[in-house]
């Protein structure tokens, strides 16, 4: 079973207009794409480093994939895991936690937490 939490990086200014606007239609990527792209805790790493290398003030919105149904669809990507991708906005509704992005002291990624 797919993990039914997955995790959007977000730049400061794309966080904001999730909270202003209620929802997020997606980066140039996404848009570009199609769908929105997001990583399952044990892709996120691997898509921190290839593509938000050396960029500051990202955040990560944990996203909760069974509030969006249908919009998920699970596609073969990087070296052919499957990533989870919405088609369609990112409602702010959907997303159950968001924190920036932080290291442990040991270099593991903090995840956001709920509560």
């Amino acid at each position: 079973m797919p993990d039914s939490t997955a995790y959007k990086v977000l730049t400061a200014e794309q966080m904001t207009a999730l909270e202003r606007d209620g929802s997020f239609a997606g980066a140039p990527v996404d848009l570009q794409d199609g769908y929105i792209h997001l990583s399952t805790a044990a892709q996120l790493e691997e898509t921190l480093d290839k593509h938000f290398a050396g960029q500051d003030g990202l955040w990560l919105a944990a996203v909760d994939l069974e509030a969006l149904g249908d919009a998920v669809k699970w596609e073969p990507s990087r070296g052919g895991q499957l990533f989870p991708h919405i088609y369609g906005a990112l409602p702010l509704d959907a997303v159950i936690a968001y924190s920036e992005v932080h290291h442990e002291p040991d270099g593991s990624l903090r995840l956001p937490v709920t509560g």
